[in-house]
């Protein structure tokens, strides 16, 4: 069995998430969507963790979709390494799913060279950023959250639109 992991802030999630989810479904057996509580290389979030967690449960209805509160749970920054390690006794085989726009900073991931012979990475298209020796997924929706916090709804799944706004409007 093939199982992806699809982590990341989802602050919040949008329909870019939205179609990479559904590309992953074609090519997969399970996918996990895994919000974290904290990204390790970032200083904090906008929503909480548990408002995130709501959205993508709203959100994504997919027999082949699991979304886990694992790093949630562990209430602090997790790293991806640890992560897997633990999904690991669940599934032999893990894709683990990052943007173009990591690839940079994928040398300050700890213990990565491990992490690289425990997954296989799979790549998303953004902002024309090449993508050399890695499996690669393309979507046609170019938007990041900080976008959407910026303003910019419609890309917003319409289950979740109205929350969304309120909470980021209310921040400002």
């Amino acid at each position: 069995m093939e199982t992806v992991i699809f982590g990341g802030s989802f602050d919040p999630i949008h329909k870019g998430h939205l179609e990479i989810i559904e590309k992953l479904t074609q090519i997969s057996d399970k996918v996990i969507v895994l919000p974290n509580y904290l990204n390790p290389l970032k200083n904090g979030f906008s929503a909480p963790a548990e408002l995130r967690l709501k959205w993508l449960k709203k959100t994504i209805n997919n027999p082949k979709v699991e979304i886990s509160d694992y790093e949630i749970k562990q209430n602090k920054p997790c790293y991806t390494i640890d992560t897997i390690k633990y999904f690991k006794q669940f599934y032999d085989k893990i894709s683990f799913v990052i943007g173009a726009d990591n690839l940079s900073t994928l040398d300050k991931w700890k213990n990565i060279d491990e992490l690289k012979k425990l997954v296989e990475f799979i790549v998303v298209t953004r902002d024309n950023i090449p993508i050399k020796g890695y499996k690669t997924i393309n979507i046609n929706i170019p938007i990041s959250s900080t976008e959407i916090r910026n303003g910019k709804f419609e890309y917003v799944p319409q289950q979740i639109k109205q929350e969304v706004i309120n909470f980021y409007k209310g921040k400002k």
